[in-house]
């Protein structure tokens, strides 16, 4: 009965991590650009040391790479919104000044002048550094990354100047990991490392924007069965105990 109990007391403690990714992801639901995770795996895993000879318990191996399945296109309108296509992915500037790569795209001019997002991380060029628009100058982005800056001050019909292109990258063949900012990076790569695009030509849906690819009533399912599995497992425990005090008892002397 021991390994019985043992055997549902791990699994219990190894599901918390699918919970705990569950959870993140359900948060995220209205986040724009927020991709979710490969589900975590269950395998059977040997147990070492005395007395586990032939002791097998389930251990939960996570991955955490992106799943970079589209998420519904909301319209904005808004000239510095834009919706990655596909598999693409913009290059931007962790808080720790390292490469990292995001699916969102509500972008904005900062006070410096130079294109961030809203969470106030700097977008990338295509040579590695930051997009800047000049003072006073209105910034556009085309389909294929290129941005331009307007003078609206210019007489007659103004003249668009391109200021740099944004870094795009196609995703479609190089795993992605998430960082513990909610940043990508290159799976099996250290933090900050470029990719080469992979065969399809990075795009963007300018004037939209990328909403979650969770879908609501999916995490709803799953959260219900990670508490009915909880269930379960605490009840294997508790049958266990009372055979095994059951057991005891027939073994007594009348």
């Amino acid at each position: 009965m021991d390994r019985l109990a043992f055997n549902a007391a791990a699994s219990i403690n190894e599901m918390r991590l699918a919970r705990q990714q569950l959870s993140h992801e359900m948060a995220n639901i209205n986040t724009n650009g927020f991709k979710k995770s490969y589900e975590v795996a269950m395998v059977a895993h040997k147990a070492s040391g005395q007395g586990f000879d032939s002791r097998f318990q389930p251990l939960a191996v996570p991955t955490d790479l992106i799943q970079l399945k589209s998420g519904p296109l909301i319209a904005t309108g808004r000239e510095l919104d834009v919706l990655m296509n596909n598999s693409t992915v913009l290059g931007v500037t962790a808080e720790n000044g390292e490469l990292a790569f995001s699916r969102r795209g509500d972008l904005r001019v900062n006070t410096s002048g130079a294109l961030e997002n809203s969470l106030g991380q700097l977008i990338r060029n295509d040579e590695g550094g930051n997009v800047t628009i000049p003072p006073g100058f209105m910034a556009r982005i085309a389909d294929d990354g290129t941005v331009f800056a307007t003078d609206p001050a210019q007489p007659g019909v103004p003249q668009q100047v391109p200021v740099g292109r944004l870094l795009l990258r196609d995703a479609s063949q190089t795993p992605l990991r998430r960082r513990e900012d909610g940043l990508f990076r290159v799976d099996g790569q250290p933090s900050g490392t470029d990719f080469a695009s992979g065969p399809e030509q990075p795009s963007l849906t300018v004037r939209a924007l990328e909403g979650s690819n969770v879908n609501p009533m999916e995490a709803m399912v799953k959260m219900i069965e990670h508490s009915r599995s909880f269930e379960q497992q605490v009840k294997i425990i508790k049958d266990s105990t009372e055979n095994d005090q059951a057991g005891a008892a027939m073994m007594k002397l009348p």
